[in-house]
């Protein structure tokens, strides 16, 4: 794959725009985990709380994005960002001048799921400027805008720490206002925008197998990706006694190696196949989560959850290689659903890791339970899964074929 030949493919500054859309959306939906540590000792909050809060950020993701993807597939993806982006404001508004409850920053956390549904809007916009042989890049360069969740885990305890938490709900409009403002000037959709579709060929999507399969797929590898992100300030501080900087800095250490991965994941998935890939890195996967299950000293707890994000950062890659050559005439919806799915993934790990810390008075179980369900039942639903993808969607040597399947050829022309 040459660079040069990848940039006239489609429209950087489209794609730039993307990546930053989605970066500043990362940022600011994983506020909450970033700042737990600080709004933590306001409160007086449980474990179970704990995870509760960092988790329900995730939530309002997973039910907005599906709301954002019917948007993008209907107006273009270009005005779903631009109207994701205007409603971010409010509940950092509420987060800087109105957040003085555990039950108002709840209401906060689920309302921050805006920024979370970016995703079904920004993976659009990119892709759809991209044939299927770059998807995979393409998509990783857009998606490795969740490198925001480093930005919120390094910044946010350091700025909670000389202005308060509040404030830093407040300063987060200012790099909201610059990207909406640049969005606005170089983001366009791509001429190929497909025509509004009607709700009966949504249905239609929901109704094929491998959607849900895809959701499943995302749902262990998104889902664990930004789960883990949102939880590690507090598994830092809780398990190794760390400062609330301190934890913010291994967090963020941590969750880099996912972000920054994401676009590797998506070019080695095109150029072995996406379906190879993903087996390795859910199998990966559940190795070092199996080793966290030991909570073993800070060194190795560190090593084997930087080996964990870097793992599933490269699948969420891998994921969006395969999900626009299986539905590339419905990657609006399509993308809102599988997204959709890896956020109510997100919220379960931090809910589970936070019930059975106040439960049991450890963290082992639950990435114990993320280990087999994770690593090992990914790779055996992936296995499963892909059994009829080859010849249709996946062509020689696994990686992907040009043409649209023929299930897919058919909804497009109902």
């Amino acid at each position: 794959m040459k660079l040069r030949d990848f940039r006239r493919a489609g429209h950087v500054p489209t794609l730039l725009s993307a990546f930053l859309y989605f970066d500043v959306s990362f940022m600011i939906w994983l506020l909450p985990g970033a700042l737990a540590n600080s709004i933590v000792p306001a409160f007086g909050l449980s474990d179970s709380q704990k995870g509760l809060m960092v988790a329900v950020p995730l939530l309002g993701g997973a039910v907005l994005r599906l709301a954002l993807g019917l948007l993008t597939d209907r107006v273009g993806a270009r005005r779903a960002g631009l109207l994701g982006m205007s409603l971010t404001i409010l509940p950092l508004m509420m987060g800087w001048l109105w957040a003085d409850s555990f039950n108002k920053m709840l209401l906060v956390g689920l309302l921050l799921g805006v920024s979370g549904a970016s995703f079904a809007a920004a993976l659009p916009l990119a892709s759809r400027w991209y044939p299927p042989r770059y998807q995979g890049l393409a998509m990783g360069i857009a998606g490795a805008g969740n490198s925001g969740t480093a930005l919120a885990t390094f910044f946010g305890p350091r700025l909670a720490l000389v202005w308060g938490w509040h404030a830093v709900f407040g300063l987060a409009l200012i790099p909201l206002l610059a990207t909406l403002a640049f969005f606005l000037i170089f983001a366009k959709d791509s001429p190929e925008q497909p025509a509004p579709r009607p709700l009966t060929t949504y249905a239609d999507v929901l109704k094929l197998a491998d959607t849900w399969w895809f959701c499943l797929l995302y749902s262990i590898t998104f889902g664990g990706f930004v789960g883990l992100a949102s939880f590690l300030n507090v598994f830092f501080l809780s398990q190794y006694g760390l400062s609330k900087v301190q934890a913010g800095n291994f967090a963020t250490f941590c969750v880099i190696a996912g972000s920054a991965l994401r676009p590797l994941g998506g070019y080695l998935a095109d150029r072995f196949g996406g379906v190879r890939l993903l087996t390795g890195l859910y199998l990966i996967a559940g190795t070092t989560m199996l080793g966290l299950a030991t909570l073993p000293p800070m060194f190795a707890g560190t090593v084997l959850l930087f080996a964990t994000m870097a793992t599933l950062g490269m699948g969420n890659g891998a994921v969006f290689q395969l999900v626009p050559q299986r539905f590339p005439k419905e990657i609006g919806v399509t993308t809102g659903v599988v997204g959709s799915a890896g956020g109510f993934g997100g919220f379960l790990l931090p809910t589970v890791l936070g019930s059975m810390k106040q439960a049991t008075g450890s963290f082992s179980g639950g990435f114990l339970a993320f280990a087999l369900v994770g690593g090992i039942g990914g790779a055996l639903a992936l296995a499963y899964a892909s059994r009829g993808w080859h010849g249709t969607f996946i062509g020689a040597g696994g990686r992907a074929a040009e043409a649209a399947p023929a299930s897919l050829s058919i909804l497009a022309e109902a």
